[in-house]
């Protein structure tokens, strides 16, 4: 069977593909019911070589309506996700998508039709500001990617996807912080920092969500948690320009960068960087 994939790869070779248009061999809004599978499924790529996507998947539609148990109406079905997805019809592409994957759970490309899925939500997250449910679902269904087909090709590029998603979501927790920081509520920007800090302590942000906890605990008079967040910033992060920031706070405020008391972030310490779990 020729995979999705390779097709995806290889429609610029299907040169016969134009004949068949230009000959007549399906003129643009035919009754396709006097056609076989394979006919309407090269009419289809042929879309796709064309760059019309959205005809390409009403075509790829046709083939699975027409001949539903054939394996042209499979290998059409992934391709509708494909078509949809490049058309940028997100939610046609994940039903298409999803209904291979109950379909054909085992077949090969079952790979690409998740991988297909998760782009449906990765692609719409590139703005902080848009909704963060769509990150949520894109790291969802990256990880089924991931843990579930650890071996195909689409494993390595889901996981660098997978990562900055992540980061997208810690990018947003840290624009609400700030946004909180600059108007002196510094209570709610605390928590939000302190979300990056605890769930999403992998990004690159952890750094300045540390520093930020610095300063809104010395605004609300928190020291032993100011002290205990550049603690943990001096430990991992003492080169960078946040920690020299936080330390200056610190020093200014006459208190030094030394865990203190007890309280969530000096349990991160106790926990994470000596070992302290019990």
């Amino acid at each position: 069977m020729i995979r999705a994939k390779v097709a995806t790869r290889n429609f610029a070779l299907l040169a016969g593909l134009s004949l068949l248009a230009a000959c007549g061999g399906i003129a643009a809004n035919p009754d396709l019911e006097g056609y076989s599978a394979e006919e309407i499924y090269k009419r289809a790529e042929y879309e796709v070589t064309s760059s019309d996507f959205d005809e390409a998947a009403k075509y790829f539609a046709e083939v699975e309506r027409l001949y539903p148990y054939s394996d042209w109406a499979k290998r059409a079905l992934v391709m509708q996700a494909f078509a949809y997805h490049r058309d940028r019809d997100y939610e046609s592409a994940r039903s298409a998508a999803q209904r291979f994957i109950d379909l054909y759970p085992a077949d090969e490309d079952a790979a690409y039709a998740q991988y297909l899925l998760a782009l449906t939500y990765y692609d719409q997250i590139d703005d902080v500001g848009r909704d963060q449910g769509l990150a949520f679902q894109a790291l969802q269904a990256l990880r089924v990617v991931i843990e579930k087909y650890p071996d195909s090709e689409y494993a390595t590029t889901s996981v660098l996807k997978f990562d900055l998603a992540f980061n997208h979501l810690a990018a947003k927790e840290m624009e609400v912080g700030r946004y909180y920081l600059k108007r002196n509520n510094f209570a709610a920007a605390a928590n939000r920092f302190r979300v990056v800090v605890e769930d999403y302590q992998t990004t690159s942000l952890t750094a300045e969500a540390l520093y930020r906890l610095v300063e809104s605990y010395l605004a609300l008079g928190l020291v032993d948690e100011a002290r205990s967040a550049g603690a943990i910033l001096g430990f991992n992060f003492k080169s960078t320009v946040w920690y020299e920031d936080g330390y200056a706070l610190l020093t200014g405020a006459g208190l030094d960068d030394k865990v203190a008391g007890d309280n969530w972030l000096s349990a991160v310490y106790r926990q994470m960087i000596r070992g302290e779990w019990l």
